[in-house]
């Protein structure tokens, strides 16, 4: 029996089509001088990037997906917590995590976006 992906091509259109988004993403990037914010749909088997500001050359395009258990918001997912990480490198919880050593990141924020129903959504920054 073959899998059948998911289709998050409504999650990823219907974000693009709040105006404000870009600009939001962009003043992320200027006040926390990260290279890189998106928007990403996250599920308990998916990370799924629906709107994305690449400065630094990531590669990630909207649509594009992380495979899931390489990512923070994975864990985040779990917990419903935000992660603030400062400077990977002196932050004891995340210094010799797997993710930012694979993406090579040394900042990191994630807010989870939680919708009116409770279910998940997701915002992620890197630097």
């Amino acid at each position: 029996m073959e899998l059948v992906r998911p289709d998050f091509s409504e999650d990823v259109n219907a974000v693009n089509r709040i105006p404000i988004v870009d600009s939001l993403l962009e003043v992320i990037c200027r006040t926390t001088g990260m290279g890189f914010s998106a928007i990403a749909r996250v599920t308990e088997t998916n990370w799924v990037a629906c709107c994305v500001l690449d400065k630094i050359g990531f590669g990630l395009k909207p649509g594009g997906e992380l495979q899931l258990d390489t990512t923070i918001c994975h864990e985040i997912r779990q917990s419903g917590d935000p992660v603030v990480i400062d400077h990977v490198a002196i932050d004891p919880a995340f210094c010799d995590h797997h993710t930012p050593a694979m993406y090579g990141f040394q900042s990191y924020i994630s807010v989870p976006i939680i919708r009116k129903d409770g279910t998940f959504f997701w915002n992620a920054m890197r630097h």
